[in-house]
């Protein structure tokens, strides 16, 4: 079992399969020493797509809930990609995507979910720049979708 496995299994986490993708796109691509990853929706444990609008019904915890299950996603894409998520050297960055109100303006807070579980999981490695961005409506009606680029060996 890798230190990373372990830090999954201590943390009570367990990767979901890595999600299929539901139009014409790959989930990941390798380019030399970067693994890219598709946008992620926020699916819960069960599979479903947690839905709805920051701002709008959606609470900033419930919206930081589903960005912890993206970054769970992007990490079973990297685990399916590269066999084994030790092959991660750094968490480049991620761009988070928060259906919202015009007026909502914590995006920033929301995708904390996503980096606060990766460097909780992956240590330093797991730092990394990101956007946050306020979208009107994601696919399948998600509150929240993030991609990735890490740096891997």
């Amino acid at each position: 079992m890798s230190a990373i496995d372990q830090k999954l299994a201590d943390l009570g986490i367990k990767l979901p399969e890595a999600p299929q993708p539901v139009a014409n796109y790959v989930p990941f691509l390798i380019s030399g020493e970067l693994l890219f990853i598709s946008g992620q929706i926020a699916k819960d444990d069960s599979g479903r797509v947690l839905t709805g609008v920051l701002g709008d019904g959606v609470t900033v915890e419930q919206g930081q809930e589903a960005a912890r299950h993206c970054a769970l996603n992007i990490l079973a894409q990297a685990k399916a990609a590269l066999g084994d998520l030790a092959r991660i050297t750094q968490v480049l960055r991620l761009t988070g995507f928060v259906a919202s109100t015009q007026s909502f303006t914590d995006q920033p807070k929301v995708i904390n979910g996503a980096s606060d579980l990766l460097v909780s999981v992956l240590g330093d490695t797991g730092r990394h720049t990101r956007s946050a961005v306020g979208v009107a409506s994601l696919p399948l009606n998600a509150c929240v979708e993030i991609d990735a680029i890490l740096k891997i060996r």
